[in-house]
């Protein structure tokens, strides 16, 4: 089946509310995850949802709090999320850092007590959308299996980065787990009764899968690339852990490690040139001769894109299955 942005905004907007969460800080909310199933990225759109709710009733999110920040010196800003939504808190992040590279050239942030923040490509798009570069990465409960290892010692550990194209193009934004796959595509193929590639899980004896659902019974995640996405996943690990004060390793003590990195193309070349020269090279990219099996050549971004075009004209598609947990939930 498929709805549209605007109804399945308002569902979930009305969950939001009847869990307690202000009207303005729902459509925030609902706003985040429905983009996120607008852009082709199911697995952090609104099947979230129940367990957000799950987290307001456990109290690991608080629905009335008001994330704040901390200037720490030029240029660093700490995020106190106060256990309120992860996107409210990634917001006040991005915030900050358009205020704060306005002033010093660049910028990080990290954002402590953060939840789920959704995707992490919003946050970085919209820092690309005001002429800036950014970067974000975070650290997350240990689901993966360092290189060569056997057991959950990692998170996912996504990273995103978005620049600015010329200014009727959206940003070029990549933004991926450093695991071969994110878990909620794991749990998106689960629900659809698919299988997965090779390489991705193995299960719980640390053998090899193609069935999503073993990694749900002591299974575990491998990084991308082997020892490559291994390492950038550690590094992740170490800055969002110990910066957020999520901790590491047998010392991760729950929630997001965010980090959001910000600089303004301006202090070293002018604006329009930066554009310039992105665009000229996006279009070498797509003038680039096709490989076997291959149409065309994108951009980072491009797929998303094209993706939204198509929702928006016919509608986001949804399972049955995930139709009917929402209308479950209550709402006002």
């Amino acid at each position: 089946m498929r709805v549209t942005v605007s109804e399945l905004t308002r569902l979930a907007t009305r969950i939001l509310t009847a869990a307690g969460v202000s009207t303005s800080d729902a459509a925030a909310v609902a706003d985040s995850l429905v983009r996120s199933n607008l852009l082709g990225h199911d697995s952090h759109g609104v099947r979230r949802l129940p367990g957000y709710l799950r987290q307001i009733h456990s109290g690991q999110i608080d629905p009335r709090a008001v994330p704040e920040a901390e200037r720490t010196r030029a240029g660093s800003v700490v995020v106190h999320g106060r256990r309120a939504f992860g996107q409210l808190a990634a917001h006040r992040a991005v915030r900050e850092l358009r205020e704060t590279t306005a002033h010093t050239g660049s910028g990080i942030a990290t954002i402590r007590d953060c939840n789920h923040v959704g995707r992490l490509g919003e946050y970085v798009e919209t820092l690309a959308e005001h002429d800036l570069v950014g970067l974000a990465f975070g650290n997350a409960d240990p689901t993966v299996a360092p290189h060569g290892g056997a057991e959950r010692r990692l998170g996912t550990n996504p990273l995103a980065w978005a620049v600015p194209r010329a200014q009727d193009e959206p940003p070029i934004v990549m933004d991926w787990a450093t695991s071969g796959v994110a878990e909620g595509k794991l749990a998106v193929a689960r629900e659809r009764g698919e299988r997965i590639p090779e390489g991705l899980v193995l299960d719980r004896h640390g053998r090899a899968t193609t069935d999503p659902g073993d990694f749900y019974t002591g299974g575990m995640l491998l990084p991308f690339g082997g020892h490559k996405g291994y390492g950038l996943s550690v590094l992740i690990e170490i800055v969002g852990g110990l910066l957020s004060g999520t901790g590491i390793g047998t010392g991760y003590r729950g929630g997001f490690g965010t980090v959001l990195l910000a600089f303004d193309v301006e202090a070293f070349l002018p604006r329009h040139e930066f554009r310039a020269h992105t665009e000229r090279f996006c279009a070498e990219l797509h003038d680039t001769a096709n490989a076997e099996g291959h149409a065309e050549v994108l951009v980072p971004g491009e797929p998303e894109e094209r993706t939204r075009r198509e929702r928006e004209r016919d509608g986001i598609p949804l399972s049955e299955a995930v139709w009917q947990e929402l209308h479950a939930l209550p709402r006002e």
